[in-house]
Parts: structure tokens; sequence; C-alpha cells
């Protein structure tokens, strides 16, 4: 065991974090006030002498906190046992109390599940960026991917999750659900979402992937032939998606010079997708159930968003400082 020493607890050659500069980022530009009054009306109030429920907002900080890091419910309160940084982004004081349970933690998600808070966040959060300049264009990128589920029966009912299924992409096999977005072709921000089982084609959802004042929509070949869709939806959007050979007919070099334009600005939609994917760690489902997913998808696509407008956000925030100094 390692002795300690006198200057154990006081942190003289402390340096600030990325995960910190993260959180202190993200608590400047979340919209607080208008999340919490979602969920309010639904959150249990203190009766008699029993234990007081934990605040809204604290239960918030860890749900996000959940998205942030991938973390489980008995995962996030380690990790808030483990973390300063969490701890302080939280507000939980060691010194005073305990971190919230698994427990709480779990009945606080089953709510936000049970009444589709999920939904409400993702429309708040985007009038909100909206509000602070970050308007959606003419332009549409349509896109799916696919969220992986375990495919193993070693359960309590034996057998895979009935509500998600299995599709082929190239030679490889896929068992899970589909995460359909829109995105807006400049802002890269997600207006729409969708979430399928794995098996529904990608096509099969585009009406609700449009908001209708598109000029353009953009998407790969897996969209093409929906002309009439787009153009029913959109009144008379321009069909951008990528062109379709076959084997009777060959893609000329003209297509494909279309193609390759089409991609520089339908490459955008992939920034959204490496965010949920690659950063917050959304491969792979968590709960057996589309309905469920499909709330946790919401939420991420929010925070999404948040994540993508931080520079903007908070520079707007220190526009009015730097012009009072």
């Amino acid at each position: 065991m390692r002795q300690q020493s006198l200057t154990d607890g006081f942190e003289k050659y402390r340096k600030k974090t990325r995960k910190e500069q993260f959180l202190e980022d993200m608590e400047s530009i979340i919209p607080w006030k208008e999340l919490v009054e979602v969920i309010e009306p639904f959150y249990p109030k203190p009766q008699g002498a029993g234990r007081r429920p934990v605040g809204i907002d604290r239960m918030l900080r860890i749900y996000f906190l959940q998205h942030w890091f991938n973390l489980s419910d008995p995962a996030a309160e380690e990790a808030l046992y483990d973390s300063r940084a969490m701890r302080h982004f939280v507000g939980v004081d060691l010194g005073n109390e305990p971190v919230p349970d698994e427990t709480t933690i779990c009945k606080f998600r089953h709510l936000m599940e049970r009444h589709n808070l999920g939904d409400q966040f993702f429309h708040i959060v985007n009038e909100y960026l909206q509000d602070n300049g970050m308007r959606v264009s003419r332009g549409t990128i349509v896109d799916a991917s696919i969220i992986n589920a375990p495919s193993s029966t070693k359960n309590r009912k034996k057998e895979r999750d009935p509500e998600m299924h299995q599709t082929r992409k190239g030679n490889q096999w896929y068992f899970g659900m589909k995460a359909h977005i829109g995105v807006d072709s400049r802002s890269k921000m997600i207006h729409s979402v969708a979430a399928t089982a794995a098996n529904v084609h990608d096509s099969a959802v585009l009406e609700d992937l449009l908001h209708g004042n598109e000029t353009r929509v953009y998407g790969d070949s897996a969209y093409a032939g929906k002309k009439a869709v787009i153009s029913r939806c959109t009144n008379g959007a321009r069909d951008f998606t990528q062109r379709k050979g076959s084997r009777y007919r060959k893609l000329t070099n003209e297509d494909r010079d279309k193609n390759r334009y089409k991609s520089r600005v339908r490459a955008r939609v992939e920034h959204p997708f490496w965010i949920m994917k690659g950063l917050f760690g959304f491969r792979k489902v968590r709960y057996r159930g589309l309905a469920k997913n499909a709330h946790h998808l919401f939420v991420s696509c929010a925070l999404v968003n948040l994540a993508m407008a931080k520079k903007k956000l908070l520079k707007a925030q220190r526009l009015p400082q730097a012009k009072y100094a």
C-alpha cells in the first residue's frame, strides 16, 4: 500500500482534464431550466416524513453523464464515486452525502422513458439552438446507421430481442436496430430522427426525415428512385441522392462525377454519427425493446446537436462579456 504524504488531498500539481473542460462547457450551454420544466409534472413530490426525492436537476445531470460516457445504471453510480469531475458536475459532496444509488438512477430513467420525454428534449434543444442562430436551411441530408444488439440467447427467455432484426450490409450480417436521421446540409444539425429494426430499408422512413421546406435532398444510393416521395413531401425539392448502377445499366462517367460532387455535401452526415457512436459510445443498444432504445436515441441526438454547437454557443456567451469589459 502506498504511504500517504502530507500533500495528499491538497492537489498542488493539478491540471484540468479534457473531461472536466467538456463538462464545464456543457454546464454553461445546456438549457437546464426548460428541460427541468418538462420533467417536473411527472417527478414524485415529497410526501410525509419519508425520504426526500433527489432533485430533478441532479438526476438529469446523471442521466446526461450516462449518455456522454456510455454508462449503465450501476456504472453511473460507481463512476460518480470514482470521478471528481463528474461529482462536481452533478453537485455531490461526499463529505456530506452519498451518490444517488443505482436504483434511484434506474427509476429516473424509467420515468423519462414512460412519459417519452426524450422526444420533447430533442425538440426543446433544437428550438433553443434555432433561437441562438442555428437555423435549419433548405438542404437536408438523410442517412441511417445500424446500432448493434446482443445476438446471444443466453438470457432468461433463451431468445434474442424479438423487436430487433438482422440485416445484411455488403457481405456482413448485423443484428439490431437502425438510427435514421435528417441533417441540415449547412449546420449539420439533426432536425429529424426515427428508429426502426435493422431490417427496415433506409428509404422506408424517408418522409419522416424531411421537414418540408427543403429545396435539395441528399442521400446515398439507398434513397435512389424516391424522387416522387421527395417531391410530394417537400413541395418540389430537387433529388440529389446518389445515382445507382445495376447489372443492366452501368454508371456513366458523368454519373460518377455527379455522385462525387454530391458526396462532398452528403459526407457531412457522418459527423453527427461519429459523435454519437465514436465519442458517446452508442454503437450497441443497452436495453431490450425498440421503444427504450428509440428514447435513448432521441436524447442522444439532442446531446449531439449541443456538442456540435458548443463552440458557437460558448462564443455567443463570451461576446456580451467582451463588449462591456
